[in-house]
């Protein structure tokens, strides 16, 4: 029995320092993640590769459109077409909120 309550309270005390250990790591990496997000150069390196995929996206895009968009059955070509004037206006918005620039 001695034993077994002897275990029992490493257990626990093994617990309460590991959890805190863990929580006190778990706030170095949260902060650490939070300055990196926060750089100024990460900022717009992220912004700048973002707008890349966005120009890249639209030009494969108004290409596989223009190949495609005729061989489709009507109702999809017609879709195609609709979808092609609508952001064929400099500075629209997409489906999702962000300008298309």
């Amino acid at each position: 029995m001695r034993y077994k309550l002897m275990f029992a309270a490493g257990l626990a005390v093994g617990y309460v320092l590991g959890t805190r250990a863990g929580r006190e790591r778990y706030e170095q990496l949260k902060k650490s993640a939070r300055q990196f997000a926060e750089n100024p150069a990460v900022r717009n390196t992220a912004e700048t590769a973002a707008q890349q995929g966005r120009e890249i996206a639209g030009k494969a895009y108004h290409a596989v459109s223009e190949k495609v968009g005729d061989r489709m059955p009507d109702s999809v070509a017609e879709r195609v077409r609709s979808l092609r004037e609508r952001t064929a206006g400099a500075g629209a918005e997409d489906d999702w909120g962000s300008s298309a620039t």
